[in-house]
């Protein structure tokens, strides 16, 4: 089969989006507009930010005024991630049931290879809190910067210094070998989107509730679950048609909302 034509590793960095979610400071933004630029990248997009337009940003920023200038507002992860076929969380500390988690260096190498196939991006949290349960069990990969010592906490700009220094250098060493596509792999189609996979999941979600697999007003650890594992499997957008296909099936045998079983 024939391997569908990808920009070189390097010009990837241009598929790379770096979304800062809840920022408070706007220098914070600034300086981490800055660190895109030194790396070669230009794609910064912010959730919610506390303070944003300000002239602090600018001011940060040093010679990354366009970068700011073309930062892109969006009101939530999945907006931000719209069409990307990979998520990647950065978080200091470790999460129950969280997304497979590497340190940058192991991770960038496979962010490359996944952005022959699309737009991928970088999630940080703010500087207080960081990413929360809920927006990290909705990326596909966890990235731990190992630190030292007992506090892990980096400043935001530090943090996406490190993981775009980390994944310049992946894909210099990957267009020094000639990296085309995803090693072994010849796609079927394309992967399938953020977005895709969501609607998947919450089809799922909908099809185990209306089989009595799931109770939705009992908690649960079984979707997150779920997600982890579809979200491992780097699904392709025809698997993704196929296991909605087989859902659909499930919840026709399940008769109408009215009519269903529920377990008590």
């Amino acid at each position: 089969m024939t391997s569908v034509p990808s920009p070189p590793p390097l010009e990837r960095l241009s598929r790379v989006r770096v979304v800062l979610h809840s920022p408070r400071h706007p220098g914070n933004i600034g300086a981490a507009a800055r660190a895109m630029m030194t790396m070669g990248l230009s794609r910064l997009s912010l959730v919610k930010p506390e303070r944003f337009p300000d002239d602090e940003a600018y001011r940060r920023a040093s010679g990354a005024r366009d970068l700011i200038d073309a930062i892109e507002l969006h009101p939530d992860l999945d907006a931000a991630a719209a069409g990307c076929v990979a998520v990647v969380a950065v978080a200091a500390r470790p999460r129950e049931h969280a997304p497979v988690s590497m340190p940058p260096r192991e991770l960038m190498p496979r962010l490359i290879e996944l952005a022959a196939h699309g737009e991928v991006a970088l999630v940080f949290g703010n500087e207080t809190n960081g990413l929360g349960r809920a927006e990290v069990n909705r990326c596909d990969f966890l990235a731990r910067i190992p630190t030292g010592g007992t506090y892990a906490s980096l400043n935001l700009g530090a943090a996406v210094q490190v993981l775009c220094y980390e994944l310049r250098m992946a894909a210099i060493a990957a267009d020094g070998q000639g990296t085309g596509v995803l090693p072994g792999d010849a796609l079927d189609s394309p992967l399938a989107t953020h977005q895709q996979v969501e609607q998947l999941l919450a089809h799922a979600e909908r099809t185990l509730v209306a089989l009595d697999f799931l109770v939705p007003d009992r908690p649960s650890r079984l979707m997150e679950r779920i997600a982890r594992l579809a979200r491992k499997s780097r699904l392709e957008q025809e698997e993704v048609s196929i296991l909605r296909g087989v859902l659909a099936a499930a919840e026709a045998l399940c008769g109408p909302p009215g009519n269903r079983r529920r377990s008590s």
